[in-house]
Parts: structure tokens; sequence; C-alpha cells
């Protein structure tokens, strides 16, 4: 994983989103705006990896990505790239997976001389015709053709469950990636907004479950049962905990906002959206600092009932008068202690109410 300053989240920004733009011009207005990272979609207006001179365009946004300071990661959903009449097709599982295998290959390549930090894909959904056995052979077999080439060029593959593809959740993630070895070059793209759609755990727990394989996070509101990308604050995410969760889980890849129908208004949607991230990872931020007071507060309690019990088995082997003074200092620090805990627990009530009451 990449590292970030002083421990912060890098934020980024789908170009499918800017998608509307020319690929330089969307770079500088996501860098402009305090963004860390691009999540790059391979398209026909941003980097083409089948239109002439590819090897130059790619040099030339190598060097502009490093003056602009943002990180990159590739992704490869790009909708009628492959396929002018078919919706992301074809897939890992049609007839014809193998021009699909072109594609993730021609990206890996690009992902290695951009300094991709991940390269991130998908299972696509079933054809008609292909039964589902037939659809998870031909899936596992891609994959597998994919893990040398990502080991070679020191790309993490970052595999994403997607909502009605064949590989939907965290569970086929696992189920994929046992079928495969657990090859370390194989990991996982988090789509945030896919855990509150369709996982049975909360959003938090779901980063906290994966983190040691996570290689790539998406980052949008939605709505349990509806797969649709919305604005922060439009779906049902409580942001605050989940970036709370990617911090503690010390992730340092990018988190890059994925709002592909955003494109008609992407500057002033991006400007929205980076504002609102921040303000969650401030509010994440003050929310554990009381905790870490919290959890202070019990070791100094801990410290004062080890202190009563060595004074106590002092003052059974003294004098009566040196008892009795014992015996007066122990209620005393036994009332200090019981008072420790009363403030301790408020606090701890201040902060419960403080985490469950918040929703941006």
């Amino acid at each position: 994983m990449s590292t970030a300053v002083g421990g912060a989240l890098r934020f980024g920004y789908g170009t499918n989103g800017f998608a509307n733009h020319r690929l330089t011009d969307a770079c500088e207005i996501i860098a402009g705006l305090g963004y860390t990272g691009v999540a790059l979609t391979l398209d026909h207006d941003h980097l083409d990896p089948y239109a002439p001179g590819l090897a130059r365009r790619v040099a030339e946004l190598a060097d502009r990505l490093r003056d602009l300071g943002l990180g990159v990661v590739i992704e490869t959903g790009a909708r009628y790239l492959l396929d002018p009449w078919h919706k992301h097709a074809p897939t890992l599982l049609h007839d014809e997976r193998e021009t699909r295998l072109d594609f993730l290959r021609r990206a890996i390549a690009i992902g290695e001389d951009l300094g991709a930090e991940a390269v991130s894909f998908w299972a696509g959904v079933r054809p008609d015709g292909v039964s589902e056995d037939v659809a998870w052979e031909r899936l596992v077999d891609g994959c597998a053709q994919l893990v040398a080439p990502a080991e070679a060029a020191g790309v993490p593959l970052g595999f994403e469950p997607e909502p009605g593809m064949l590989v939907e959740s965290i569970a086929g993630w696992r189920r994929l990636r046992e079928a495969l070895g657990a090859p370390a070059a194989f990991g996982l793209t988090l789509d945030i907004g896919h855990c509150r759609c369709l996982e049975p755990d909360p959003v938090p727990s779901c980063v906290t479950a994966v983190a040691d394989h996570v290689v790539n996070v998406q980052i949008d509101d939605m709505r349990r049962g509806v797969h649709e990308h919305l604005e922060f604050g439009e779906g049902e995410i409580d942001f605050p905990p989940v970036l709370r969760a990617l911090g503690d889980a010390g992730y340092r890849g990018l988190v890059a906002v994925e709002l592909p129908r955003h494109s008609h208004a992407a500057p002033s949607v991006a400007a929205r959206s980076i504002d609102f991230l921040r303000a969650a990872e401030r509010e994440a931020a003050a929310v554990r600092e009381p905790l870490t007071e919290v959890g202070i507060a019990g070791e100094r309690e801990a410290a004062a009932e080890r202190e009563t019990t060595v004074r106590e088995a002092a003052a059974e082997s003294g004098t009566t008068g040196e008892r009795e003074a014992t015996e007066k200092e122990t209620v005393t620090e036994i009332g200090t202690v019981e008072e420790r805990e009363a403030a301790a627990e408020r606090e701890t009530v201040d902060v419960r109410e403080t985490v469950e009451g918040r929703r941006p």
C-alpha cells in the first residue's frame, strides 16, 4: 500500500466522472481541488489503449501526473470501448473473452508504465446461453491468466464485486480468490456504496473484515438494495465511521470518488465531494480522540485499584493505628476511583451519543 502523508486518507476522483473533459484538463481540476490521486478509466477519450501513439501518450501522462502530485489506479469499466453495440462486452464470461483478456493485459502494462497502485476489474454479467458453471470456470481461468503479468509488472490486481454480476459480494470474491490459490497479486477493490447496497454487515464492518486484502477503494453514497451511485448525503451511509475504519486498518491506497453519471457537472460535484470527505474525516478524528480518553480513564482506574490492593495488604501487617490511617486513606482512594469511574462512564455515554447521533 502507498504511504499517506501524516497518516491521512488519500482521496482521489474517478475520471469516468469527467467524461466530457479532456484527460489533462480533468487531472488539473482534480489536483486543483486538493485530491491526491485519480482513478483512471481507460476509454476512448481518456487514454484509449488501442489508439496510435500509446507509448508516447502514456509517457506524457506519467509526467503530468507526477507534476500534479497525483497517484493513479487503473479502472477498466469503460462501457463501449470493446464493443460499440453492447455495454461492457465482451467480459471474461463471454465466448469472445480473449478480447477482454487482451484489454486487461494492456491495462496492466499501462499501469506499470504509470506507476499505478492497482488495476481494477470485475467479472461481468453472465451472458444468456452460458451456464453458471461454465461462466465460473471461464472467470477463474481468466483471472489466473492475469496473475502472472500483474506479478511481473508489480501492479496488484483489484477485483471488484459488482451488484448484478457473477461475483457481486465479498463472499464471492473470497470464493474466487480461494479458487485461484490465494495469490498475493490478487487483491480486492472495495466499493463503499456496494457494501451498503447488498452486504449483510454494516459498512465499517465490511471494511475491517477485508482490510488486509484491499488495494483500491471506490467511495460513493448508496441506498440499501439499489445499485445507484449517489453524491454524498443523498444515500444512507454514515461516512465518518467508514473513514475511521479505513484509517484504523492502516489503509494507505487511494479512496477515489466513483460518480460515473455526474460528468455533466463534474467540477462542482468534485468540489462538493472533497469538502464532504474532509469534513467526514475531521468528524471521524474528533470521535476517535474522546474514545482514546475513555481508554486512558480505564487504565487510571485499573492502576488505582491495584494501588488500593497493595495498601490494604500493608495495613493488615501494620499496627492498629496504622491500619486506621490506611483504611481512612483507602476509603478516600476508593472514593476517588468511584468518581473516576462515574466520570469515565459519563464520557463514554457522551461519545456513544455522538457516534450514534452524527449522520451527514
